[in-house]
């Protein structure tokens, strides 16, 4: 893995999720209930916090629970729950450890098909089917990890020249297609339950 990802809008964040897997997944499990740059910029605040390069699964699993909450509590925070993130972090780097002797690219390398691909994104702490589908979709368009069927399992995601999500953001220019999408499926599903509401369902 070594490409340029345009996630955190910050070189020297983005520089590391492209040539760290364990950072892309890391990136992946914050974004949420923040800004996408906020959460993809994490993975870099953590390294540098902790002086490394890179993220280290088997450093972060054992790392002082409380010690890893201060450190992503620092200002400026890495999420604005720095506490249940910091957790959810080293519940990963924990099932890394365990599972793929703390190689998070193990997870995808080797992998053969896109449903046993999406199995194994589902199964990681933090990872329900949707984050699963996009960081799928993530690998498939732009980190070259394509085993077969790999758009079907990726859903919508997948699908080409769309702007859904992370996995569409190559630029600015992407970025503000994947904003506007993100909107117009809020307005929708905002205008559904109060049409839901209005009908007294």
């Amino acid at each position: 893995m070594d490409v340029t990802l345009h996630l955190a809008q910050d070189p020297e964040a983005d520089e590391l999720l492209g040539r760290s897997p364990l950072a892309a997944l890391v990136g992946m499990l914050l974004d949420q209930q923040v800004p996408m740059e906020w959460a993809f910029k994490g993975p870099s605040t953590v390294a540098r916090r902790l002086g490394a390069e890179d993220l280290d699964a088997h450093e972060i699993a054992v790392h002082d629970p409380e010690a890893f909450v201060a450190l992503l509590s620092e200002k400026p925070a890495v999420h604005r729950y720095p506490g249940s993130m910091a957790k959810r972090i080293q519940q990963l780097c924990e099932y890394l450890v365990e599972h793929y002797d703390g190689n998070a690219e193990l997870v995808w390398k080797g992998v053969d098909d896109g449903p046993e691909l999406l199995r194994r994104l589902e199964e990681l702490p933090g990872f329900g089917k949707q984050k699963a589908q996009i960081f799928l979709a993530l690998l498939g368009k732009q980190l070259g990890v394509r085993p077969k069927g790999w758009r079907e399992a990726a859903g919508a995601y997948g699908e080409a020249k769309s702007f859904r999500s992370v996995a569409d953001i190559t630029g600015p220019e992407s970025l503000v297609k994947v904003r506007a999408h993100k909107q117009e499926m809020k307005a929708a599903a905002k205008a559904a339950k109060a049409a839901g509401a209005g009908t007294g369902k």
